[in-house]
């Protein structure tokens, strides 16, 4: 894929892996959607990646059909194609099964789940429409089961299995998909705020050159599941 003038959607592309995704492929000249659950939080970003004729910042709850059906509309109506879509939002709560709100459970169901599905049904026809491409951002977490993490496990094993899935299903319209299962990453996940503390970890800029990777691969060869760790994670 060429990269100048193609156009991306990244959910919770507000901060953190969104958000350097976002700058990531500002840089390759692509124009880049992102959204995020308020106004303030969209318009915030937009001013940060400075970019105003190539972003368009968004408020969309991901895990609303309707929301993301909106979205998507919003970015065909301002530059009329979409060629790449991250499905990036995500939130975690971590506690013993039996101590695990029922509310909490339903919030990573419905976003970390529901969600990737949402993205990719109102994306979809726009997608084969390109021939583009549709990531989703899992975790390590999704292949690998922890104490106090059965809620968030069961998202992230869903969303690869969704993922790959739907690559088998998508690869007949030229639409290539990956998921990308990150380990320990810098950013603003569960309340983190990003600091010196978290420099053995994987940065949300490699997150983003590992994505242009993809996006430049020779089409004949697909990376559908990528796990991504720190390097020395004894260094924390």
């Amino acid at each position: 894929m060429k990269l100048e003038g193609k156009v991306a959607y990244i959910t919770g592309g507000t901060k953190g892996i969104g958000y350097g995704i976002a700058e990531s492929l500002l840089e390759q000249g692509m124009k880049v959607a992102i959204s995020g659950r308020s106004h303030e939080s969209a318009d915030a970003a937009v001013k940060g990646l400075d970019r105003p004729d190539h972003v368009l910042g968004l408020v969309s709850d991901v895990s609303q059909l309707e929301d993301e059906q909106k979205a998507v509309a919003a970015i065909l109506d301002k530059w009329g194609q979409l060629d790449v879509v991250m499905a990036n939002a995500g939130v975690g709560h971590f506690a013993p099964i039996d101590e695990l709100g029922d509310d909490k459970w339903h919030q990573m169901i419905d976003t970390n789940l529901n969600g990737v599905y949402h993205t990719l049904k109102a994306s979809v026809d726009a997608l084969k429409k390109s021939e583009g491409y549709y990531m989703t951002l899992a975790s390590l977490a999704g292949t690998n089961f922890f104490a106090q993490g059965a809620g968030y496990n069961a998202t992230k094993f869903g969303v690869v299995g969704f993922t790959q899935a739907a690559m088998l299903d998508l690869r007949p319209y030229n639409i290539k998909v990956t998921t990308i299962m990150p380990g320990s990453v810098a950013s603003h996940f569960n309340n983190n705020e990003p600091s010196d503390k978290d420099a053995w970890k994987i940065q949300p800029e490699d997150i983003g050159k590992l994505v242009i990777d993809l996006l430049t691969m020779h089409p004949r060869t697909l990376p559908s599941k990528i796990e991504v760790r720190p390097t020395r994670p004894d260094l924390k």
